[in-house]
């Protein structure tokens, strides 16, 4: 069985933990996620470790989304009045870099 990517990287599981930490509310995790291959597939079938990934489509998915994601990260950051410092700018842009390039190796 293969070893997917969750096409929304987890964000449930960690909007649920914030409003569990917030609150004291803690919603259901979703018992299936779409992939980045696009297949309905339980959560627990999925990972944000580049090792653990095994789908060929869905570690492509990981490391283009990580690109973007570095891309956005300088972006935002190079707008005049971010809060931002440019050295964590480039510290977030480096670790996703980093992190796709770990998808593709």
């Amino acid at each position: 069985m293969d070893i997917h990517v969750d096409r929304k990287n987890h964000s449930d599981v960690v909007v649920r933990d914030m409003m569990a930490a917030t609150f004291g509310l803690a919603a259901d995790v979703p018992a299936t996620v779409t992939t980045g291959c696009g297949l309905e597939v339980p959560l627990v079938s999925t990972s944000t470790e580049p090792d653990r990934v095994t789908c060929a489509p869905c570690r492509g998915f990981a490391h283009r989304q990580h690109l973007e994601l570095a891309e956005q990260i300088e972006r935002l950051g190079a707008v005049p009045g971010s809060v931002v410092t440019p050295d964590k700018v480039a510290a977030a842009a480096a670790l996703h870099r980093e992190l796709a390039a770990r998808y593709i190796d």
